[in-house]
């Protein structure tokens, strides 16, 4: 299977199962990372910041992401298309059959199913976000297994830079009053210098 032909199957598959917005892609992306081995647990984390720093939905910033950094331009266009695919084609059924199902308890009942369950895959993405960036904890899912093993990868179990952004952050957009109304760009400028200086400093 070419490269361009895997990019837009693997995307098509999150876009079509990943129910609940953006986020609930990130366990596909894990598992689409471990499977081709095209990035890295770290370089996932790392896109998903790109991916929320940038306009536009972050499912298909993800996918342009990663369709660029495997396969240039055409992958970036194959995986974005692939991404949406699913969508476009639920939405036109949905649309033509919307009248006649509306009232439909099994449409109902399968809705109350998915919520759940979205809920869950973003609650997921979150904890997997937060072991990555504010501990030292990295969380893998081995061949052939459901369940996710977890180890140390420093000589600590918290990340401390990391908290200590995430803190001054909280602080500041909630509780200090010439701050807290700013544009959440600012933060995540100023965030994105951190970054850069800190990662310079240790060098």
């Amino acid at each position: 299977m070419s490269v361009y032909l895997r990019l837009f199957w693997e995307f098509f598959k999150t876009g079509l199962f990943a129910v609940g917005g953006g986020m609930a892609t990130l366990p596909f992306l894990q598992d689409i990372g471990q499977v081709t081995g095209w990035y890295t647990y770290t370089d996932l984390m790392n896109m998903l910041a790109v991916s929320e720093s940038t306009p536009g939905p972050i499912g298909i910033n993800m996918a342009t992401y990663v369709g660029f950094t495997v396969g240039g331009l055409p992958g970036a266009v194959i995986a974005t298309i692939g991404e949406v695919t699913p969508s476009i084609i639920v939405v036109l059924i949905v649309a033509a059959m919307l009248k006649k199902f509306r009232d439909s308890r099994l449409v109902n009942d399968a809705f109350y199913g998915l919520r759940p369950a979205s809920t869950g895959l973003i609650g997921a993405a979150c904890v997997a976000v937060v072991l990555e960036v504010l501990t030292s904890v990295a969380s893998q899912t081995p061949e052939g297994s459901i369940v996710n093993t977890f180890s140390l990868t420093g000589t600590g179990l918290f990340n401390w830079p990391g908290l200590l952004l995430a803190a001054v952050l909280l602080v500041f957009t909630n509780w200090v009053k010439p701050t807290k109304k700013l544009h959440p760009i600012v933060f995540i400028a100023i965030s994105a210098v951190v970054g850069v200086v800190f990662q310079f400093g240790r060098f």
